[in-house]
């Protein structure tokens, strides 16, 4: 395929890394447009900066960047991308740790912030909270509202939990949801009977958000939760994650200060992405899926 050339206001990233999200398959966005390149999140440096460009961003600078869910593209050696969707990276980890965290910690972000509208003083319960988006969201509940967070994951998962700041719940005791209550808001990274035991747990006028892979049947509208029958107080959200700069400015900033951990990843070369997508379709992997270029 031709090199890119950014028109407009775009920048033109030559890339590095580009993380592998198998749940990104889901999103219908991704199949509204021609394009069939893989990947929304990069790490790389700036090649080129489009005739229209007045941001702060430089030639050669290195950053990362999520790309809108309609646009994708990121998965090839150069990507034409939006202001609004690039950030400078953090420049204490690598480009494979870096090109991990955009949708991880933007998803974790919006669900927080503009779904949940989480404040001080609530309680927060994030089921897979052992997986990339679940670990930033145990991160971020704490460091941008200071909220209550419980975390559900598997008993080996439990120490470096603890050390964020979260009390645990394993996971694989059958009956965790008989042990809390009155939970303000949840955000479900898992689906399925997790999802459902949520219903358990959450208060009578609390939410719901789920970011599961596969979405539940409610998740385009098409249908209702049975539990919202009995509990008609409760809100229920499915949401695709937005880009949004600013919030990976932040991000950086907090990464380089200690306050939000880098991802474990595992990299596979570009001539392996195949394999890179099996990998990422796989459950309990412990570490983000990264293509190196």
């Amino acid at each position: 395929m031709p090199k890119p050339s950014p028109e407009g206001a775009e920048i033109l990233v030559r890339a590095h890394a580009a993380g592998v999200t198998g749940d990104e398959l889901t999103w219908p966005e991704l199949y509204e447009t021609a394009s069939r390149i893989p990947g929304h999140e990069l790490s790389g440096n700036i090649a080129e900066l489009g005739p229209d460009y007045t941001g702060n961003l430089s030639i050669g600078q290195d950053v990362y960047a999520f790309t809108s869910a309609d646009r994708g593209q990121c998965q090839a050696e150069y990507v034409a991308c939006l202001p609004d969707e690039v950030a400078p990276k953090p420049t204490c980890i690598s480009h494979l740790e870096a090109a991990a965290l955009p949708i991880p910690v933007l998803t974790a972000w919006e669900a927080i912030i503009d779904q949940g509208e989480i404040t001080p003083g609530m309680t927060v319960l994030v089921t897979g909270a052992s997986g990339a988006v679940g670990v930033n969201a145990v991160q971020l509940v704490t460091q941008l509202t200071g909220a209550h967070v419980i975390a559900l994951a598997s008993l080996r998962n439990h120490e470096n939990l603890k050390q964020l700041g979260a009390e645990v719940l394993n996971y694989n005791d059958p009956g965790w949801a008989s042990t809390i209550g009155g939970v303000d808001v949840v955000i479900d990274a898992v689906g399925g009977s997790i999802l459902s035991d949520a219903w358990k747990v959450v208060a009578e006028h609390g939410m719901i958000i789920t970011v599961a892979d596969p979405p539940p049947p409610w998740a385009l509208g098409d249908a209702v939760p049975e539990d919202s029958f009995r509990m008609p107080g409760v809100r229920y959200k499915y949401f695709i994650v937005s880009h949004n700069a600013e919030r990976l400015c932040r991000a950086s900033e907090m990464v380089e200060a200690g306050a939000l951990k880098a991802l474990a990843v595992k990299s596979f070369p570009f001539t392996e992405a195949e394999q890179a997508w099996k990998c990422a379709r796989q459950r309990g992997r412990g570490h983000k899926v990264v293509v190196e270029f």
